[in-house]
């Protein structure tokens, strides 16, 4: 008989770091809510009226529709640095393109590698063999415009849990696992006044994922995201946009165990877990970029400021952010890099 050690250790840290973000870790896949993006990141994750970017595939497809051209953008970090695990990293790709006369399309890969993990025998400590966790989505988009100021977006995206390649116990299965969801995004431009934006997203919107049988499938992290952005100005040489976004996760265990899909997208709005994110950035000629936010999560009891960079020359641009959470959090001195080329 086998088991596995370590993968307990590793998930334990990636179930706190994510769901510290949101009050109660109630869902599986939980790298689905991770920032991709180190432009988002250093405004406290406040997005989802913004998304102007092709990072818009993850915080609201709906923006691709307004955007022109090829992009592409890739970020790394590394993550969960209080906890010295090298080989737990994240990774986030994509790519978008607008077709004249359809709309936009777009493509991303999200991969989070959770390090190797130790099989030891059932009766003994001793180290018997070694395998790789990780998960990964690819998701396809696409947004168009329904009026000069209004459009949505859609995505579809497969997911891929890799948690653990071996039997566990007396168990009949691996920590293997499928999973299928989809987005949707709606973005509206100049909503009551002139430079005032706002974004609403439902993302990660699916069944349950099954490892071992369907009596134990857990939620995916359905999440619901509104906010508002506001250019306070929009000047040839000096720009700044402000912005609010509120986070709900649609996913709701009730005493009898976890709602289905279709009641917990009802039911949970009953919990106060609620998120805001507040952010800022500021462009100087277009060439470089400031940003600051605060993350407020009052459930979970976190709250964190957070600090971002940027540098823009043709079509390269590079972006820093950084967390600062409080001493001890797992978040806690974060760091992301990402690189976007193109318009």
């Amino acid at each position: 008989m086998k088991k596995f050690t370590t993968i307990v250790i590793v998930l334990l840290v990636l179930v706190c770091s994510i769901s510290s973000l949101f009050a109660v870790s109630e869902a599986a896949l939980l790298f689905l809510l991770i920032s991709p993006h180190a432009r988002a990141a250093g405004m406290g994750e406040a997005f989802v009226a913004i998304s102007d970017d092709v990072s818009a595939i993850y915080w609201n497809p709906a923006g691709l529709a307004f955007q022109q051209d090829k992009q592409f953008t890739t970020m790394y970090a590394k993550w969960l640095p209080q906890f010295n695990l090298n080989d737990l990293y994240y990774i986030f790709g994509a790519y978008r393109q607008s077709i004249e006369g359809l709309g936009t399309v777009a493509v991303n890969i999200t991969y989070l590698n959770l390090g190797e993990q130790n099989i030891t025998d059932e009766t003994s400590p001793d180290v018997i063999g070694t395998f790789n966790s990780n998960e990964w989505a690819v998701s396809l988009g696409y947004a168009t415009l329904l009026s000069e100021n209004l459009g949505v977006g859609l995505n579809f995206r497969f997911i891929r849990s890799n948690l653990a390649q071996v039997q566990v116990g007396a168990q009949k299965g691996v920590g293997v696992a499928n999973a299928f969801a989809v987005d949707l995004g709606v973005l509206k431009k100049n909503f009551l006044i002139n430079r005032l934006s706002l974004g609403v997203n439902v993302s990660n919107i699916g069944p349950k994922i099954t490892y071992i049988n369907a009596s134990q499938a857990d939620p995916i992290p359905t999440n619901f995201r509104a906010g508002l952005a506001y250019k306070l100005l929009d000047q040839q040489y000096n720009k700044i946009v402000i912005a609010l976004d509120v986070n709900k996760l649609l996913v709701n265990r009730s005493t009898d165990g976890v709602d289905t899909v279709s009641k917990a997208l009802i039911s949970a709005w009953g919990n106060n877990d609620y998120i805001l994110n507040v952010g800022g950035e500021y462009w100087y000629a277009d060439l470089i970029a400031l940003r600051a936010g605060y993350n407020y999560d009052q459930a979970g009891n976190v709250k964190f400021l957070s600090f971002g960079a940027g540098l823009r020359y043709a079509t390269y641009q590079f972006d820093f952010a950084y967390v600062a959470a409080p001493e001890g959090h797992p978040l806690s001195d974060t760091m992301r890099f990402s690189l976007m080329i193109g318009r």
